[in-house]
């Protein structure tokens, strides 16, 4: 196979299709040595540097995570990777593992590409986005690969797998996935595959240092009706409080900045949230104030008045049924 993947992966296709379907709390699998040792390598050495143009969130606010998009212009790896994942062969094995066939390459990249997360950096668990946002294909799957050459467990940043984020009982991890350098993670993404990583927090010597990967997102031009949800962006949730945080429990510093940081975080979403709905009625008050608006009303007035007419009638018919 004239890939630059792990020789033995076309080889273990029947088993990691096994256990994508077994994975818990949605199906996912996690591949080590996904690409050839070499390849993950030059990777790892093209990695751009981070750059904070590159790291504004969903509301324009600069953070401490940058995302590089045009991935084929990074590098000749890079460029290599990007040939790989667009390729038929690479898709259909992909397809292969998870059961999901005609998957689709993303050229835009939209929000894929690069991910470099610096010290202090978190990501709340949530559910991405259901459609491609030009082209509306299904978004099916997320296939990460860190390059990261160490991390250890209590340095955060570990990939978190939740079930409901919305109750403390659901927002403990099922599975947390160490992002060690050439480890792949591919998980469906639908609207319950709930996924986030705690707040990094290295060591005084590993500053130097950060999480990195490259995200490639999957799609396919039609989904299962029963899999199928309205369209919407990446859907947010902020994190339940810490468990020892109980009656009779003396807080910490640290305690005290997760929770001022949480409430901050929470009024930073309704804020949010509440200039969409400004935004949002705006939009409809000026379609229904609009004179294409106001004349098909008038175009269509005799059809829905006949509407209600009839319904009058079958109303009154069945009151006089009942008596």
């Amino acid at each position: 196979m004239a890939l630059d993947l792990n020789p033995a992966i076309p080889l273990r296709t029947a088993d990691l299709r096994g256990r994508f379907a077994a994975g818990a709390p949605f199906r996912h699998v996690v591949i080590d040595e996904f690409l050839n040792p070499e390849f993950c390598h030059q990777l790892m050495q093209e990695f751009p540097a981070f750059d904070s143009a590159r790291s504004l969130n969903e509301r324009g606010e600069k953070g401490r995570k940058a995302v590089i998009s045009e991935t084929a212009g990074i590098g000749p790896a890079y460029a290599r990777f990007d040939q790989m994942i667009r390729g038929r062969e690479f898709l259909d094995l992909i397809g292969r593992i998870t059961g999901i066939p005609q998957l689709l390459y993303d050229p835009e990249y939209v929000g894929g590409g690069t991910h470099e997360n610096l010290d202090g950096q978190d990501l709340d668990p949530h559910v991405d986005f259901n459609f491609h946002p030009s082209r509306h294909w299904h978004r099916r799957l997320n296939l990460i690969v860190f390059l990261n050459p160490e991390w250890e467990p209590d340095w955060g940043g570990c990939l978190e797998f939740l079930s409901d984020p919305w109750t403390p009982e659901g927002a403990r991890p099922v599975e947390a996935v160490i992002p060690l350098a050439n480890r792949a993670v591919i998980f469906e993404t639908n609207e319950h595959s709930w996924h986030g990583f705690h707040r990094i927090r290295l060591p005084a010597e590993k500053q130097h240092i950060s999480r990195r990967s490259v995200a490639i997102y999957l799609y396919t031009e039609q989904r299962p009706e029963a899999e199928q949800a309205v369209s919407h962006g990446t859907v947010y949730v902020q994190r339940q409080l810490a468990d020892h945080v109980q009656p009779g429990y003396t807080l910490t510093e640290d305690d005290v900045e997760e929770i001022r940081g949480l409430l901050a975080r929470r009024d930073t979403q309704i804020k949010f949230l509440y200039e969409r709905e400004l935004d949002f009625s705006g939009l409809i008050t000026g379609m229904l104030q609009s004179p294409s608006f106001r004349i098909g009303r008038a175009i269509t007035w005799p059809a829905r008045m006949l509407r209600r007419v009839v319904s009058l009638r079958r109303i009154l018919s069945l009151r006089r049924i009942l008596r």
